[in-house]
């Protein structure tokens, strides 16, 4: 497995990271010792980089909990990262958002519990808190960092003056974005910003939430506790203009021996050695089929054809309006 720098601060990890997040939410029903049995294959793979977060716990720290259980057995050699910012009393969950210093330390010490860990190795900020100045959660970041409880700091969902101000204060490490094939909106005015400052780039949802992995029925047919039921990208004339990207994807990848999946990391990791994936799946199969990404070269026509099918991205947007809303894009 290949292993690159994210950012200036020494943060190595894996060229392709886990996420834990389906393991425990938004893709309908799952079950523990899957998910542990595909994180323990993902360190044999040479995977050592691992996502999770508070809010996939929904506060019970159930995801975190089954993070630490899989790889307690070799914890000192993989990277753990975590998030807060989320209030875990606001319903419906992820409605309401707490970044205050007190909270911050409560995650600290309930996310070091849960992970079985004395130190988390990257903490983000979730997502912005309009009742808190970055640089005061900047602030609370860097004490902990100072304290050994945290090694490095990143952030998600955030834009470029919120980046620049944060890093101002605690040096920030990794920004976590949305990133793939179907959602480019991170190209035009976060990466460079990212690049100027030293910040790596943490792409969540590489494959479009299973869209260009070929898991691709309409929306319709989905449980209502799986996000794609109500993902507009599932829906309607949007669903169909996908449908017709990925198939056009497919062939492409065919001609190279490889999946859709895997072209489709290959293309995001030849978008700089500054970037890592965390593609998620509670799958060993599709674990390896993912890692078997890392080993794709793309040639310069490639990379030309995949921009001719998707020029800018899918067609839907990645978030209802109300909560897109709550991401800070400035």
């Amino acid at each position: 497995m290949q292993h690159r720098n994210l950012g200036s601060q020494g943060l190595r990890v894996s060229a392709l990271g886990l996420g834990a997040m389906g393991m425990s939410m938004a893709y309908g029903a799952s079950k523990d010792d899957e998910g542990i049995a595909t994180i323990r294959r993902a360190h044999e793979l040479g995977i050592d980089f691992f996502d999770t977060a508070e809010l996939y716990g929904a506060g019970t720290g159930s995801n975190e909990i089954l993070l630490g259980k899989a790889v307690k057995d070799f914890r000192d050699e993989v990277v753990l990262a975590t998030k807060f910012g989320f209030d875990m009393t606001a319903q419906p969950l992820g409605s309401g958002f707490n970044s205050r210093p007190e909270n911050i330390r409560k995650v600290t010490e309930n996310s070091l519990r849960y992970l079985q860990s004395d130190h988390i190795d990257l903490f983000y900020q979730h997502i912005s808190d309009p009742a808190v100045p970055v640089e005061e959660v900047a602030g609370v970041v860097g004490e902990l960092i100072a304290e050994g409880k945290v090694k490095y700091f990143g952030l998600s969902n955030v834009g470029p003056q919120y980046i620049r101000r944060a890093h101002a204060v605690t040096p920030v490490s990794v920004l976590q974005y949305e990133y793939s094939l179907f959602e480019r909106e991170v190209e035009e005015k976060i990466l460079p910003v990212l690049r100027e400052l030293g910040i790596g780039l943490v792409p969540y949802s590489p494959l479009g939430r299973g869209f260009l992995a070929g898991q691709i029925k309409p929306a319709g047919e989905y449980p209502a506790d799986d996000m794609r039921s109500w993902d507009e990208r599932w829906q309607g004339e949007n669903y169909t203009y996908n449908v017709h990207a990925i198939e056009q994807l497919k062939n492409l990848a065919d001609t190279k021996g490889i999946t859709t999946a895997q072209l489709a990391l290959a293309w995001l990791l030849a978008q700089g050695e500054d970037i890592a994936p965390i593609p998620g799946t509670r799958s060993t199969k599709r674990l390896e089929e993912n890692a078997g990404a890392t080993g794709v070269q793309l040639s310069v026509a490639d990379l030309a054809r995949i921009t001719e099918i998707l020029p800018h991205g899918s067609a839907g947007s990645r978030y209802p309006a109300a909560m897109l809303s709550s991401f800070t894009t400035d």
